[in-house]
């Protein structure tokens, strides 16, 4: 395959600023029945800038807990390289399915690591999905259900029914994976789209979540939704720029490095020499369902995950490693075939997602797990694989370690997803996999669909009707999870549904809302 070579992004100096005060884990309780955050050591932000020597300089220095030098750490508390794509679909990948697209550097990661082809987000999409990975928690313990916009807001003239609240952050008494890794004494940075909680600096951010260091877009000098700047400079190579100096000075020390890239996001922007290599690709091959621009945008992507690689292996980092790669959500709806549904809906191409993990632990590397995995289960399973202790709040996320080392499986019979809310073409609902079942409610009918993914993984055949027997336990267990969670339920008709509406385009999610759950009637059956 091609060798790693992104365009080098711009070296400035790192942003940095005063956040809030650092959280420990036992003072007041959170709203999950688990432990709220004391006081710490000072955080820092993205605020006054600074040469970047001299913020990563005062990283290694930081007061921590001692923790063992990297010549003596090899097989123990690892470092961990969260990578993190927006919208990207399930089958967007070389060693997901992707025939035209070239990824050698992340299919070489997915070989020498473990495959997970029934992976998926823990919401349809970005800012519920990301609150899930940061808290180990399904959507209703945290409360954040979707992106709160104004375009989406409940009580919109194009919903039908009013949708349920969302809060617009992550509550600070939420335990992060972040915060539990900077208390055993890693350095942590995310450089990326946070999404859970707004603002330069302050509780709700990602220093005031667990980060030392974040970096947004427009901290590197980046337009809102852009991929590239003033002088040329494309996005993704300026993270990972700023994750690769990251991980050069903290290299005697464990670190946690989240990479949540803005790409693949819509609208587009690609390199130029990459769209005239897919097009050349395109008219060699007489492939005239190629999209240049779509596969110019994932091999920008695979090109910065080898640069990434080649650092671990340059500063022999590589032997004790954990990297993980997967996507916020399904994809957009061109690009999520054969599944139905995209990103917004509880249908497979709205959460079924790429996903790999590399790391020199991993017994019997190469395979692939056709387990179910969810996104909020990367917490539990880095804290195991780091020796760390859960924290003392309700965590749904399972870890997947024995199916790391080899040693056993998910010990879960069901995964559950909530969505009470209107986002693109998508309307609330919920849903329950059980096995190779998969039942969908619909709050704005009641509806219910009932499909058998090993045979229908497009889920065309709606089997409720003619398996009533089936469609009752899995709504019966599911009716039961949304009790146990609190789950929001939207039952109120909206006075102002307009039929002739028309949704609202764009990045919409939603804000405010009818907090109230509503008595449910008995659910029809399609």
């Amino acid at each position: 395959g091609d060798a790693p070579s992104g365009q080098q992004g711009r070296r400035g100096g790192q942003d940095k600023g005063q956040g809030e005060q650092g959280k420990g884990r036992g003072q007041r309780k959170g709203p999950g029945g688990g432990q709220g955050k004391g006081q710490g050591g000072l955080e820092r932000g993205a605020g006054d800038k600074q040469p970047r020597d001299q913020t990563t300089a005062s990283l290694t220095t930081a007061p921590r807990p001692a923790v063992p030098t990297a010549a003596s750490r090899t097989g123990s508390c690892p470092n961990f390289v969260f990578i993190l794509i927006d919208d990207m679909g399930w089958r967007d990948m070389g060693f997901s399915g992707n025939e035209f697209a070239e990824t050698p550097n992340t299919d070489r990661l997915a070989r020498e690591g473990i495959i997970f082809s029934q992976a998926y987000s823990s919401a349809p999409n970005c800012a519920p999905s990301r609150a899930c990975i940061m808290s180990g928690q399904y959507p209703p313990r945290h409360g954040i259900y979707t992106v709160v916009d104004e375009r989406h807001a409940p009580g919109s003239s194009h919903h039908r029914i009013v949708a349920a609240h969302s809060k617009d952050a992550m509550d600070t008494e939420v335990v992060t994976i972040a915060e539990c890794l900077k208390d055993a004494g890693y350095a942590t940075a995310a450089f990326g789209m946070w999404n859970l909680g707004r603002g330069r600096s302050g509780p709700s951010t990602a220093t005031g979540q667990g980060f030392d260091i974040y970096k947004k877009p427009q901290d590197a000098g980046f337009a809102q939704h852009a991929y590239f700047d003033d002088d040329g400079n494309f996005l993704t190579d300026v993270f990972t720029d700023d994750g690769i100096e990251f991980i050069e000075a903290n290299k005697d020390r464990p670190f946690f490095l989240y990479l949540p890239y803005h790409a693949i996001h819509a609208p587009f922007e690609p390199k130029a020499d990459l769209v005239a290599k897919y097009e050349r690709k395109a008219r060699a091959t007489g492939n005239r369902n190629a999209d240049p621009v779509y596969a110019a945008m994932i091999d920008a992507v695979d090109q910065n995950i080898g640069r990434v690689m080649d650092t671990l292996k340059r500063l022999h980092l590589d032997d004790n490693t954990m990297v993980v790669f997967t996507s916020d959500n399904g994809g957009t709806p061109r690009f999520v075939a054969p599944l139905n549904g995209s990103k917004g809906a509880l249908y497979e191409g709205g959460i079924r997602v790429p996903a790999c993990v590399w790391w020199s632990g991993i017994n019997n590397p190469g395979r692939t797990c056709d387990e179910p995995i969810l996104g909020m289960d990367f917490y539990p399973t880095m804290l195991a694989a780091a020796g760390i202790a859960l924290p003392k709040q309700t965590l749904d996320g399972v870890s997947f370690l024995p199916v790391l080392k080899n040693t056993g499986e998910v010990n879960r019979d069901a995964v559950f997803w909530h969505f009470p809310s209107y986002v693109g073409r998508a309307a609330p609902c919920s849903a329950i996999r059980m096995g190779d079942w998969k039942l969908i409610e619909h709050f704005e009918d009641r509806r219910i669909e009932l499909y058998n993914l090993a045979d229908d993984i497009g889920e065309s055949r709606n089997l409720a009707t003619s398996n009533p027997t089936k469609a009752e336990e899995l709504h019966a267990r599911l009716t039961s999870w949304q009790k146990s969670t609190s789950a929001a339920i939207p039952t109120e008709a909206n006075p102002a549904f307009d039929p002739s509406a028309v949704r609202s385009k764009g990045r919409g999610g939603q804000k405010g809302g009818n907090k109230r759950d509503g008595q449910r009637p008995r659910p029809k059956r399609d």
